[in-house]
């Protein structure tokens, strides 16, 4: 019996002891392709040589050093790197353990700016349903997935939320795509002006929408718009790519193909690989000089933020994704995985919509086509396409929910920057007959 409190009680895993590569292998010996990066994590797949030479070269030198005593040569050289790379504006860098964490430390940013500045009566977020910026409080109110806020509500501060920009669901019979787009992003303005712009912070948003919705990418010049709705009433931009950032799209910032640089964003997952636990907060000029030349400090902190072990991880990574050109790789092989996942599932008469940017894409599973409507929550598809697939070697990251956080079923997809052609034709053939095999056994059980 295990003595963990595990993810799900009821069920059984199995034992992982080992990976390489594009796969992970368990106890028993069976191997399978890590087809989603864990949570879109691995962007490096497992066990690769230079990612595991620096963590022994930084564990040989420094494992670990407060950050109020001491600052560290690997914290140093990657935040270098990062706002070398960063989009335009961005200055510092703030190091913490994950997503969750790099959410709470940017809401706890955006409210001390404005404390800063003098602006104290700002105090309102702004998000979108079926957003999720992670399970801690702060971050936990902030996204709009309402099957996870339900039972922890009593506990969350208020938060604001609009429709997200998600074409498939919420575009209308003729609508061309700018014309939806600014709609969509009216909605942020209608909901500053229903609030008092004066009493509104931040808006944050994924630039593509990740577990709870599936890879969903923003419209035309939706989020130009909203940057332009922002910089009108004085309002910072948070722009969350802990999942779908740091080169998951095929450029590093996924926010880069849309034009548009934020005030503050979130990364971790691919910045670190999996490697170690890290997440970073990159934050534009103004909001430095405004802690810098007020009190002086960001008043916030964790025990390992910064740690060095953590740091050697993600400038090792970042350093093989630019030497080894992985993010030509990405755009590559997402349009090889997106030619595939198009034949393949394109006339699928349960697959409503294939979407997503690079290696970042998503299948979503409806029970007709025609109507768009979802198969009965009940049934658990996504449940049962995860079993399948595992049950055929391959890890994919399936979710329920997908339009309201209780109706929809999607499949996400985040395969390793490393995979070649015939790995990404391995993953939507298993897939698909994963797929199908769950299909069978909900209507075996209507019949």
């Amino acid at each position: 019996m295990s003595r963990i409190l595990h993810r799900q009680i009821r069920t059984t895993l199995p034992v992982a002891v080992g990976g390489k590569g594009v796969e992970l292998f368990d106890s028993e010996g069976r191997s399978y392709i890590d087809a989603s990066g864990g949570a879109a994590v691995s962007c490096l797949g497992h066990g690769h040589p230079d990612i595991v030479a620096a963590l022994h070269a930084q564990a040989d030198k420094l494992a670990y050093a407060h950050t109020s005593f001491f600052t560290t040569e690997p914290a140093e050289a990657l935040a270098d790197r990062l706002i070398e790379d960063a989009p335009e504006g961005m200055s510092h860098v703030y190091f913490v353990s994950g997503g969750s964490e790099a959410v709470e430390a940017a809401l706890k940013m955006a409210r001390q700016y404005f404390v800063e500045i003098g602006q104290p009566e700002r105090r309102n977020i702004i998000a979108r349903r079926q957003s999720y910026h992670g399970n801690t409080l702060g971050a936990l109110a902030t996204g709009g997935n309402e099957w996870r806020r339900t039972q922890f509500r009593p506990l969350l501060v208020e938060t604001h939320h609009i429709d997200p920009c998600f074409a498939y669901r919420f575009q209308q019979k003729g609508e061309s795509d700018a014309d939806y787009a600014a709609r969509a992003a009216q909605a942020l303005e209608d909901k500053i002006l229903e609030l008092g712009p004066d009493s509104v912070m931040a808006f944050v948003a994924e630039t593509v929408v990740g577990a709870t919705a599936g890879a969903v990418p923003p419209v035309a010049d939706y989020l130009k718009r909203v940057r332009a709705i922002c910089d009108r009433y004085g309002i910072l931009l948070i722009l969350d790519e802990v999942m779908c950032g740091m080169g998951r799209t095929g450029t590093l910032h996924a926010c880069e193909q849309d034009g548009v640089a934020p005030d503050l964003m979130t990364i971790a997952k691919g910045l670190g690989g999996g490697y170690q636990p890290i997440g970073a907060v990159l934050l534009g000029r103004r909001i430095f000089d405004a802690f810098a030349n007020g009190s002086g400090f960001f008043q916030h902190g964790h025990t390992y933020l910064g740690h060095p072990m953590a740091c050697a991880a993600g400038l090792a990574v970042q350093e093989v994704i630019r030497r080894d050109d992985l993010l030509a790789n990405v755009r590559r092989m997402g349009a090889h995985l997106t030619r595939r996942l198009g034949e393949r599932f394109g006339n699928h008469p349960h697959v409503g919509d294939i979407r997503g940017r690079g290696l970042f894409m998503a299948v979503e599973l409806v029970e007709d086509r025609s109507t768009k409507a979802t198969f009965d929550p009940k049934q658990k598809l996504h449940a049962r396409i995860k079993r399948e697939a595992m049950a055929r070697g391959l890890m994919v990251y399936p979710m329920g929910g997908t339009i309201d956080g209780a109706r929809g079923d999607h499949v996400l997809l985040a395969p390793p920057f490393i995979v070649d052609e015939p790995i990404v034709d391995a993953i939507v053939e298993r897939l698909g007959d994963a797929v199908d095999a769950a299909l069978a056994g909900i209507e075996l059980k209507a019949a």
